[in-house]
């Protein structure tokens, strides 16, 4: 593959940094890295330390698993949010995508991935345990299943089903509005919401 010889050392390294992120090729990371050296030092430095920041400082919620500038995450901590309702989600950015519709005022489980034996990921590396644990502290009434329709997906969704089925709470999943194959992250935000309000109970 060409790979283009650069002036300078320091901006090559810049640019094989910008391109290790999803989605950006070298020719963006370049042109990244050449609209950062025409900004104030002091811009740079603030965005560099923004990142070191959120690195060094950013939590995990106790109950949720949400991302968090504290223990427990603004979500698990409103008390006007709805206890009695549980939304499964592979990731944080499905919970953004969720809060974006404004459909949904219950509370979040993010299991951070799904059961996938290609990849080496198993149940046990996902907090299912903890997700029971919640389910069955009482209060809960209704598990939504929102994971994405793939075929990982599908398998999270019928273990998840097995393992909470015998709790007693009611377990649904979203509204076919969002098609099979597809993640949470890309739907717009009217189609997810009436997925959500359209939700219905979980068969197999």
């Amino acid at each position: 593959m060409f790979r283009q010889n650069y002036s300078s050392v320091l901006l090559e390294k810049a640019v094989d940094e910008f391109s290790s992120l999803p989605g950006i090729g070298r020719k963006s990371a370049l042109r990244l890295a050449l609209h950062l050296l025409k900004q104030p030092q002091e811009n740079v430095e603030r965005f560099g330390n923004s990142f070191i920041a959120l690195r060094k400082g950013v939590k995990y919620c106790n109950v949720c698993n949400m991302i968090s500038d504290e223990n427990i995450c603004s979500v698990c901590s409103d008390s006007s949010r709805d206890r009695s309702i549980i939304c499964v989600v592979e990731s944080i950015r499905d919970v953004l995508s969720i809060e974006n519709t404004g459909q949904y005022r219950g509370l979040y489980h993010v299991l951070g991935g799904i059961i996938s034996p290609m990849d080496g990921v198993g149940p046990g590396d996902l907090p299912i345990k903890e997700l029971t644990e919640r389910v069955v502290s009482g209060e809960v009434k209704e598990v939504i299943l929102a994971l994405s329709t793939s075929m990982e997906g599908e398998t999270t969704s019928f273990y998840l089903y097995k393992k909470l089925s015998g709790t007693g709470v009611q377990i649904t999943t979203i509204a076919r509005g969002v098609g099979f194959g597809d993640d949470l992250e890309y739907t717009d935000e009217l189609t997810l919401g009436k997925s959500i309000e359209n939700r219905h109970l979980f068969k197999f």
